[in-house]
Order: C-alpha cells, then structure tokens, then sequence
C-alpha cells in the first residue's frame, strides 16, 4: 500500500522533492503539497484503491503526510469491507 500511495503521489502531488526522499511521517504541505495537487492526490488514490474518500475525511489532516494517507485509505477499505 505504501508504494502505491508513494507512486500517486509523485503521479499526482506536484512535489518540488522527490517523494522518494520523503520520511513517511513528513509533512506533504511543508514539502510542497497544493490544495489542488491534493484533490489531484485524493481523485488518484480512488482510482488506485478503487474507493471514495468521504466528506469527513477531505481535511488536511488526512492527507498531512504518506503516513496519514496510509491510515485514512485502510480506514476507508476497512469500512468498505464491513459495509
């Protein structure tokens, strides 16, 4: 899952660093991330993960750094399978 969510990024994110430098734990605005490159960054994973982000979860802090991504996708594939 990193290396996919690592892969939209660099696809999607509009970063001035290579995202393969960046600690999963960085920060992704301090590194560069637009408000656009995010919704870039958000629209990519739906369709790597074939999943919808919903309301709740379009804030900053969901997409904050790989890390939170990581843990915002695997909530929303965990409450898809339960659905």
């Amino acid at each position: 899952m990193n290396s996919t969510i690592r892969d939209v990024l660099a696809k999607f994110g509009q970063l001035p660093v290579a995202v393969d430098t960046l600690a999963d734990d960085a920060d992704l605005y301090a590194a560069g991330l637009s408000s656009f490159a995010s919704v870039q960054l958000m629209l990519g994973l739906e369709e790597a993960f074939d999943i919808e982000f919903p309301d709740s979860m379009l804030n900053r802090k969901s997409f904050a750094s790989i890390a939170a991504i990581e843990t915002t996708v695997k909530a929303i594939l965990d409450g898809k399978e339960a659905a």
